[in-house]
């Protein structure tokens, strides 16, 4: 391991759309203090999500100085800051540097006839052949194609379209840009990295590449912490400045979704579940039904493919919710959250069966490894011997279905599955996990994985660490638990359950689609 300077620090930010954090790590890793500030977005029923910008970067200040508050002579010590945030969206900004509107966020719905009329085009191939990335109501391209449509004096009145960490990376900074990751799967080719004018024209937005920022590689280019910034953080102006890949790929960079070997893999286990497979652009397998994600890592020539459902412990506490309010009728008041600690010892009393559950029980519905809006959970298979244990042990093994599932698309099973979230200090769902996708677990013990994904970029760019790879050996390697491999019989069982689990969603799209014109949706 390189020795560095225990003194030197170097500051993450990673934020959320609900939280912002700000994390001071050692140049070799350890993470030293974090500060957050709450995030705050707006919805309507037209399906709007939208978030202030001015709001969005003066909290993001205001988690700084928190940091400085926990770090003694956090400014002196800072050697660089880097930057990460919530994916897709629209952020505006005017030419004077001034926001045009509030933020459109990811969870904005608005542009769902504009996305479906989209992908039902001619040249929707075409741009998924360059993206990689199925075309959804949460991305930049869709919603711009929306406004352009619908509202073009928005984009009239714009300069630049950003995502959140670039808006962030100019406030810091003073500098136009964006990344390779989020530049590439929403407007560009992945295999080059670059803007691509096919995928322009297929969203019909040609017409307004002026708006795209330029590329820059944040492991190679940094700038200098603005004097305005300066005063705003209580950082020190010229602090180097880092512009980091989007939080997705950075928390599983951090989580150790590569770490140099062939077919790694990692999944991030919580209200949703996301599965990201890295491996060599020239080896990406794209689907079909156009979904997912390709998204660039910060080595070349390296990517993730990403599936993400849109439930995945959401299905636990729903049906612990269940069992809580049944008890609470009858006199024994308790949460779901109270029922957690008794999940394992449930789970080890049951074994997968012959009862199959679909994990859909989001109002959204699903959205990997096929997209449809009015999917939703249900049972199949129940009978009198089924009661509260094997119902539950059916939720779980539909959660971790899911999660094979959106692996099977991407390819042969990871030779290893990287485990994040909560919910994988559960022994019971990491054995299910593993049989399910048929692959060895490990659990990375990173917390703010987000904000350590980006830090190591910055670590690469001032030199700390010759590479990315050089750097992960020291910062996420050390942090893996032990490997738990499946067991065979059990990953047999799973493995003959998946083809029904897959036939039974595609057979109940008719089905879905019947229940939701009954209720008008």
């Amino acid at each position: 391991m390189k020795k560095h300077s225990t003194d030197n620090l170097i500051i993450g930010i990673d934020a959320g759309t609900s939280v912002i954090k700000a994390v001071a790590f050692t140049l070799d890793g350890r993470q030293v203090a974090v500060a957050s500030r709450h995030n705050r977005y707006t919805t309507a029923d037209d399906g709007r999500a939208e978030q202030p910008l001015a709001q969005t970067w003066a909290d993001t200040a205001d988690a700084l100085r928190a940091l400085g508050d926990e770090v003694e002579g956090l400014a002196s010590r800072t050697a660089a800051v880097a930057v990460t945030g919530q994916g897709d969206g629209t952020w505006l900004m005017g030419p004077k540097g001034e926001p045009v509107g509030d933020a459109w966020l990811w969870l904005d719905a608005r542009a769902a006839a504009t996305t479906a009329a989209l992908a039902r085009s001619d040249a929707d191939r075409a741009r998924f052949d360059a993206t990689g990335t199925g075309l959804n109501t949460c991305q930049q391209g869709a919603q711009m194609a929306h406004m352009d449509r619908h509202c073009p004096e928005r984009l009239n009145q714009a300069d630049v379209a950003f995502h959140c960490k670039d808006w962030l990376y100019f406030n810091l900074t003073g500098v136009v840009a964006t990344d390779p990751s989020e530049a590439s799967f929403t407007f560009g080719d992945f295999r080059t990295r670059a803007y691509d004018g096919t995928v322009l024209e297929a969203l019909g937005l040609s017409h307004r590449r002026g708006l795209l920022p330029p590329i820059i590689e944040g492991t190679e280019q940094t700038h200098p912490l603005s004097e305005s910034a300066a005063a705003a953080t209580g950082l020190r102006a010229g602090t180097p400045i880092c512009l980091g890949y989007v939080d997705m790929v950075m928390s599983a960079m951090g989580a150790g979704v590569h770490t140099g070997e062939a077919g790694t893999a990692c999944s991030a286990i919580g209200s949703t579940g996301v599965h990201l497979r890295s491996r060599a652009d020239r080896d990406v397998l794209l689907n079909a039904e156009r979904t997912g994600y390709v998204i660039c890592l910060p080595m070349p020539g390296q990517v993730t493919q990403v599936q993400t459902n849109m439930a995945a412990t959401l299905n636990i506490d729903w049906i612990l919710s269940v069992m809580a309010e049944m008890l609470t009728e009858f006199g024994q008041p308790v949460t779901g959250r109270d029922l957690v600690p008794r999940l394992d010892a449930w789970l080890r009393d049951t074994t997968p069966a012959d009862l199959l559950y679909h994990p859909y029980i989001s109002e959204a519905g699903e959205r990997g490894p096929f997209v449809e809006a009015r999917a939703r959970a249900g049972f199949i298979g129940l009978s009198t011997r089924h009661g509260f244990k094997e119902m539950l042990r059916a939720v779980v093994d539909g959660m971790a279905l899911a999660a094979a599932d959106c692996y099977a698309v991407m390819g042969d099973p990871p030779k290893e599955l990287r485990l994040s979230g909560g919910a994988v200090r559960s022994p019971a769902l990491r054995a299910t996990l593993a049989a399910a996708v048929g692959s060895p677990v490990r659990v990375c013990s990173r917390d703010e994985a987000g904000a350590a994904g980006c830090a190591m970029m910055a670590a690469v760019a001032i030199g700390a660490y010759p590479d990315m790879e050089a750097c992960i050996a020291d910062w996420v390697v050390p942090l893996f638990g032990e490997r738990e491999s499946p067991d065979p019989a059990i990953a047999d069982r799973y493995q003959s359950l998946l083809p029904a689990y897959q036939q039974a969603r595609q057979d109940l799209l008719p089905v879905w689609a019947s229940l939701a014109d009954r209720k008008g949706v």
